[in-house]
């Protein structure tokens, strides 16, 4: 999976189509991610202990890496992931539009 928590991505696909977020969670093995105020749903939430209140709550969901894609720090535009080694051998992602490290 191309992508981390913390990326900048906009949502391709669905009812939040357009919107654009941060990831909070990856979860590579599922190739699913969190991104912060996209996909949220109501949860009714019953009171467990005395101390934890019940009701209705906000929560995000998990969502198809392939519904999300990157947005590049450098032309602003929503991109694809590349890689490239740089002088010290480590690799490094960068845009697929504009080259630039992302």
């Amino acid at each position: 999976m191309k992508l981390r928590k913390g990326d900048r991505v906009v949502v391709l696909t669905g009812k939040d189509r357009g919107k654009e977020g941060d990831i909070m969670r990856a979860f590579p093995s599922r190739q699913m991610v969190i991104v912060d105020g996209v996909n949220r749903v109501r949860k009714h939430q019953r009171a467990t202990r005395a101390t934890m209140q019940g009701g209705i709550i906000d929560k995000d969901m998990p969502m198809p890496v392939s519904s999300v894609a990157i947005v590049c720090g450098a032309c602003g535009e929503a991109t694809r992931v590349g890689y490239r080694f740089d002088d010290q051998g480590a690799k490094v992602r960068i845009c697929r539009k504009c080259g630039a490290d992302i």
